[in-house]
């Protein structure tokens, strides 16, 4: 077995097996949303055989055999995806459990907590079976079934067989389960903020009539994104916080001027002043 130890992770390339491949080809998919359609019809083109179940989304998915009940879904289904949102992810998890085939593994792909995902993996250990948190690592209308994954948990060596041999980008994060939840939840605070920013200064940017400058400015820093960047806008906000403080103060009173938002920049600000008191303390 070939390991890959990638920023803190490791990459599983070990040869699979033609006894694990073909025991490898049966999957449930457990919520049938926009995530799990997807995943159903990418891993139904690759010749899985895929039974899903959602009592609430009915509609038909090429090559995707529909079950009543979890337990008939459960039934031949040695990977077990999960896409039925936060919310319920711990109730249907609990109605799977004990249908779950003793080799299977539950792949609870919902962002949800870590300590929900570690509460989740305890059950599974104690019912015998095998249970992974899986991380979505990009938007799945991007690639399918062939989207990035991140995954911790006691499942993390059955299921990098699985995504080997269909060639899906599986990174396994070291130790139990939420693991792979603590790295998505920190992207989130990135990716989530991101889209705040940009959502508030397009809107102002439409209400100033300037929303075509707007987008292009946004995509002039974004393309080719480098360290320096990064390193230009972390350091920057350091030395220079309390002079960009003022600046934000002024561009949040144009926006009320405006009567757009300001939510994002008043964090900004926020920010800053904390950055500012620390160069104070310091002093």
């Amino acid at each position: 077995m070939v390991v890959e130890i990638v920023n803190n992770s490791v990459r599983s390339s070990r040869p699979v097996s033609r006894k694990r491949q073909s025991a490898m080809t049966h999957v449930a998919i457990l919520g049938l949303g926009e995530a799990g359609r997807l995943y159903a019809e990418g891993l139904a083109a690759m010749g899985v055989t895929v039974v899903g179940h959602d009592p609430y989304q009915l509609h038909q998915i090429d090559g995707v055999v529909r079950a009543d009940s979890p337990r008939e879904a459960l039934k031949s289904a040695t990977v077990v995806f999960s896409f039925v949102g936060a919310r319920a992810a711990h109730s249907v998890f609990d109605d799977a459990l004990p249908h779950l085939r003793s080799d299977a593994v539950f792949a609870d792909c919902n962002t949800a907590s870590p300590g929900l995902k570690a509460e989740m993996e305890s059950a599974a250990r104690a019912a015998g079976k095998s249970f992974l948190d899986v991380a979505i690592m990009a938007p799945v209308d991007r690639a399918g079934a062939r989207t990035p994954l991140l995954g911790s948990g006691s499942g993390a060596d059955a299921f990098t067989d699985f995504a080997a041999q269909f060639g899906i980008p599986f990174t396994v994060v070291p130790g139990a389960a939420g693991e792979a939840a603590r790295r998505k939840l920190l992207r989130s605070v990135f990716m989530k903020g991101l889209a705040a920013v940009i959502l508030e200064s397009t809107t102002a940017a439409e209400a100033a009539g300037h929303a075509d400058w707007m987008r292009g400015q946004i995509l002039s820093e974004m393309t080719g994104a480098s360290e320096a960047f990064l390193d230009r806008l972390v350091l920057g906000s350091r030395q220079h916080a309390e002079r960009r403080a003022h600046e934000t103060r002024d561009a949040a009173e144009f926006l009320h001027e405006l009567g757009t938002p300001t939510w994002a920049t008043d964090a900004s600000t926020s920010w800053l002043d904390h950055l500012t008191s620390l160069t104070t303390t310091e002093e």
